[in-house]
Protein backbone atom coordinates (compact mmCIF):
# COMPACT_ATOMS: atom_id res chain seq x y z
CA UNK A 1 0.00 0.00 0.00
CA UNK A 2 1.35 3.35 -1.04
CA UNK A 3 1.64 6.24 1.44
CA UNK A 4 1.46 9.93 0.56
CA UNK A 5 4.75 11.82 0.59
CA UNK A 6 3.10 14.53 2.70
CA UNK A 7 0.47 14.96 5.43
CA UNK A 8 -2.37 17.38 6.22
CA UNK A 9 -1.15 20.99 6.48
CA UNK A 10 2.08 20.12 4.65
CA UNK A 11 3.01 21.81 1.38
CA UNK A 12 2.12 19.56 -1.54
CA UNK A 13 5.16 18.88 -3.75
CA UNK A 14 4.86 20.46 -7.18
CA UNK A 15 4.22 18.18 -10.14
CA UNK A 16 3.73 18.59 -13.88
CA UNK A 17 1.48 16.41 -16.07
CA UNK A 18 0.28 16.49 -19.70
CA UNK A 19 -3.19 17.70 -20.70
CA UNK A 20 -4.88 18.40 -24.05
CA UNK A 21 -3.11 19.92 -27.02
CA UNK A 22 0.40 18.93 -26.02
CA UNK A 23 0.24 21.27 -23.04
CA UNK A 24 1.35 20.49 -19.51
CA UNK A 25 -0.01 21.76 -16.19
CA UNK A 26 1.91 22.18 -12.95
CA UNK A 27 0.33 22.40 -9.53
CA UNK A 28 2.30 25.63 -9.01
CA UNK A 29 0.39 27.19 -11.95
CA UNK A 30 -2.53 27.54 -9.53
CA UNK A 31 -0.75 29.17 -6.59
CA UNK A 32 -3.11 31.78 -5.12
CA UNK A 33 -6.18 29.60 -5.79
CA UNK A 34 -7.69 26.70 -3.94
CA UNK A 35 -7.18 23.47 -5.90
CA UNK A 36 -9.42 20.41 -5.85
CA UNK A 37 -7.55 17.42 -7.25
CA UNK A 38 -9.54 14.27 -7.74
CA UNK A 39 -7.98 10.97 -8.74
CA UNK A 40 -10.21 8.48 -10.52
CA UNK A 41 -9.57 5.01 -11.97
CA UNK A 42 -10.74 5.22 -15.61
CA UNK A 43 -12.54 7.40 -18.15
CA UNK A 44 -15.96 6.33 -19.45
CA UNK A 45 -16.78 3.96 -16.57
CA UNK A 46 -20.09 4.56 -14.75
CA UNK A 47 -18.77 5.79 -11.37
CA UNK A 48 -15.99 7.89 -12.93
CA UNK A 49 -18.44 9.44 -15.39
CA UNK A 50 -20.84 10.28 -12.55
CA UNK A 51 -18.07 11.84 -10.48
CA UNK A 52 -16.80 13.91 -13.42
CA UNK A 53 -20.32 15.13 -14.21
CA UNK A 54 -20.92 16.00 -10.54
CA UNK A 55 -17.75 18.13 -10.56
CA UNK A 56 -18.78 19.62 -13.93
CA UNK A 57 -22.15 20.63 -12.50
CA UNK A 58 -20.51 22.43 -9.54
CA UNK A 59 -17.49 23.93 -11.35
CA UNK A 60 -19.02 27.40 -11.68
CA UNK A 61 -19.77 27.46 -7.94
CA UNK A 62 -16.24 26.27 -7.12
CA UNK A 63 -14.73 28.93 -9.39
CA UNK A 64 -16.81 31.58 -7.59
CA UNK A 65 -15.23 30.32 -4.34
CA UNK A 66 -11.74 30.74 -5.81
CA UNK A 67 -11.16 27.05 -6.52
CA UNK A 68 -10.14 25.10 -9.60
CA UNK A 69 -10.79 21.42 -10.29
CA UNK A 70 -8.22 19.02 -11.75
CA UNK A 71 -9.02 15.40 -12.57
CA UNK A 72 -6.18 12.86 -12.74
CA UNK A 73 -6.11 9.28 -14.02
CA UNK A 74 -3.58 7.10 -15.80
CA UNK A 75 -5.57 7.26 -19.06
CA UNK A 76 -3.70 8.84 -22.00
CA UNK A 77 -4.49 12.43 -23.03
CA UNK A 78 -6.35 11.31 -26.20
CA UNK A 79 -8.85 9.37 -24.04
CA UNK A 80 -9.16 12.34 -21.67
CA UNK A 81 -9.98 14.54 -24.67
CA UNK A 82 -12.73 12.16 -25.79
CA UNK A 83 -14.13 11.92 -22.25
CA UNK A 84 -14.08 15.72 -21.75
CA UNK A 85 -15.85 16.27 -25.06
CA UNK A 86 -18.47 13.55 -24.53
CA UNK A 87 -19.31 14.75 -20.97
CA UNK A 88 -18.84 18.49 -21.71
CA UNK A 89 -16.27 18.84 -18.92
CA UNK A 90 -14.94 22.35 -18.35
CA UNK A 91 -11.92 21.45 -16.21
CA UNK A 92 -8.62 19.82 -17.20
CA UNK A 93 -7.98 16.10 -17.03
CA UNK A 94 -4.32 15.27 -16.46
CA UNK A 95 -2.64 12.09 -17.63
CA UNK A 96 -0.52 10.33 -15.00
CA UNK A 97 0.52 7.47 -17.30
CA UNK A 98 3.49 6.38 -15.18
CA UNK A 99 1.41 6.83 -11.95
CA UNK A 100 4.21 8.93 -10.44
CA UNK A 101 1.80 11.59 -9.11
CA UNK A 102 -0.69 8.94 -7.98
CA UNK A 103 2.12 7.40 -5.94
CA UNK A 104 3.10 10.83 -4.56
CA UNK A 105 -0.46 11.20 -3.21
CA UNK A 106 -0.59 7.59 -1.99
CA UNK A 107 -3.54 6.63 -4.20
CA UNK A 108 -1.74 4.04 -6.36
CA UNK A 109 -2.54 0.88 -4.45
CA UNK A 110 -3.15 -2.82 -4.70
CA UNK A 111 -6.82 -3.43 -5.50
CA UNK A 112 -9.00 -6.52 -5.79
CA UNK A 113 -11.79 -7.17 -8.27
CA UNK A 114 -13.51 -10.55 -8.61
CA UNK A 115 -10.64 -12.18 -6.73
CA UNK A 116 -8.01 -10.71 -9.04
CA UNK A 117 -5.34 -8.42 -7.59
CA UNK A 118 -3.93 -5.50 -9.57
CA UNK A 119 -2.48 -2.04 -8.96
CA UNK A 120 -4.53 1.02 -9.73
CA UNK A 121 -5.88 4.34 -8.54
CA UNK A 122 -8.08 4.32 -5.44
CA UNK A 123 -10.67 7.08 -5.94
CA UNK A 124 -9.54 10.00 -3.77
CA UNK A 125 -9.85 13.80 -3.60
CA UNK A 126 -7.54 16.44 -2.14
CA UNK A 127 -8.15 20.09 -1.28
CA UNK A 128 -5.11 22.35 -1.46
CA UNK A 129 -5.14 25.95 -0.21
CA UNK A 130 -3.84 29.09 -1.94
CA UNK A 131 -0.35 28.58 -0.48
CA UNK A 132 -0.12 25.00 -1.76
CA UNK A 133 -0.78 23.19 1.54
CA UNK A 134 -2.97 20.11 1.85
CA UNK A 135 -6.08 21.15 3.80
CA UNK A 136 -8.38 18.14 3.45
CA UNK A 137 -8.34 14.69 1.90
CA UNK A 138 -11.02 12.15 1.06
CA UNK A 139 -9.76 8.63 0.47
CA UNK A 140 -11.66 5.60 -0.85
CA UNK A 141 -14.39 7.96 -2.04
CA UNK A 142 -17.97 6.88 -2.63
CA UNK A 143 -19.27 9.00 -5.53
CA UNK A 144 -22.79 9.71 -4.29
CA UNK A 145 -22.79 13.03 -2.43
CA UNK A 146 -19.01 13.38 -2.57
CA UNK A 147 -18.85 16.58 -4.63
CA UNK A 148 -21.32 18.21 -2.20
CA UNK A 149 -18.84 17.47 0.64
CA UNK A 150 -16.00 18.98 -1.39
CA UNK A 151 -17.97 22.16 -2.13
CA UNK A 152 -18.86 22.53 1.57
CA UNK A 153 -15.19 22.12 2.52
CA UNK A 154 -14.16 24.82 0.02
CA UNK A 155 -16.88 27.13 1.38
CA UNK A 156 -15.60 26.59 4.92
CA UNK A 157 -12.19 27.97 3.90
CA UNK A 158 -13.81 31.31 3.11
Amino acid sequence: MSEAAFQLNDPVPDFRLPVSGGEEISLSDFRGKKVVIYFYPKNMTPACTQEACDFRDRTRELHALGAVVLGISTDPVRLHDRFREKQNLSFPLLSDADHRVSELFGVWQLKKLYGREYEGIVRSTFLIDEEGRLIKEWRKVRVKGHVDEVVEAVKSLG
